[in-house]
């Protein structure tokens, strides 16, 4: 990215930072991981925003339990949703349930920037954002347009990932995104009636991280609760704090607290 790109980045007003969640392929439960994790960081007292950034495919409302369709001020700002102590914006929110999204890269660039700038965000002291996969339209308006203090990619213990997870890797490294870390989901499935515990999708995690000289913020293990509180409306964290899943996704939102402090540091 050169130095003309740089400058045009806009800071949000009243938004403390910016936390890009993404991922170099679809299906490794990325949205269902942002919606808890922000839930999460909402619960150890920081001021959330959660916008959902897949305009094609946006999950968060129906994660969250949100439907009501945001308002607009009279100064024309739109008014984010609120659901389990977050501020929330999707285009799953302005559009009928399963209506498609067909629309060209401008567009799409449009509407980040609506998302972004045009949102009554008020005063946040992190807006989280829920990346679609890859690398496309989304990532370079976000990476371009707007101040990201940070981004997380999460993948899964597959050494199938390993172009996924580089081709992120190379994106936000490029744009000049500090690059916080490798977030491991479905790491680990334990049976709860023998307590046997069974990598499902491997165990590359720990050596993916490494070899792309980045932390491994945190591993997520696989519970299928994750999946059926979500189709609830429920995120898990509140709704099983006790599971391993729950904890893990706490700790994982107290070592990112940790970390974007110390960014630019």
């Amino acid at each position: 990215m050169n130095s003309n790109q740089v400058q045009e980045r806009t800071s949000i007003p009243g938004v403390a930072g910016l936390l890009a969640i993404s991922s170099g392929k679809g299906g490794v439960g990325k949205s269902t991981l942002s919606a808890n994790l922000a839930v999460a960081l909402a619960g150890q007292g920081l001021s959330v925003g959660l916008m959902d950034a897949d305009i094609y495919g946006p999950n968060i409302p129906g994660i969250l339990g949100l439907s009501e369709k945001p308002t607009v001020s009279p100064a024309g700002m739109l008014r984010p949703g609120a659901a389990h102590g977050l501020k929330v914006i999707s285009m799953g929110l302005l559009i009928d349930r399963g209506a498609p999204v067909i629309w060209r890269g401008p567009m799409l660039a449009k509407m980040i920037n609506q998302f972004l700038f045009q949102v009554e965000w008020g005063s946040l002291d992190l807006l989280v954002l829920d990346l679609p996969p890859g690398t496309g339209d989304v990532q370079i308006t976000l990476t371009q347009s707007a101040p990201l203090t940070g981004a997380a990619i999460v993948t899964t213990p597959s050494a199938l990932a390993i172009e996924d997870v580089r081709r992120g890797v190379g994106m936000f490294r490029q744009a000049g995104v500090p690059l916080l870390g490798i977030i491991e989901n479905m790491s680990a499935f334990t049976c709860p009636d023998c307590q046997h515990t069974s990598a499902l999708f491997g165990e590359g995690g720990e050596e993916l991280a490494r070899s792309f000289g980045t932390p491994l913020l945190g591993q997520i293990p696989l519970d299928p609760r994750l999946r059926a509180c979500a189709d609830a409306g429920t995120p898990m964290v509140k709704a099983h704090p006790e599971a391993p899943a729950s904890r893990a996704l706490v700790q994982l939102a107290g070592r990112l607290q940790e970390t974007l402090a110390g960014v630019g540091n």
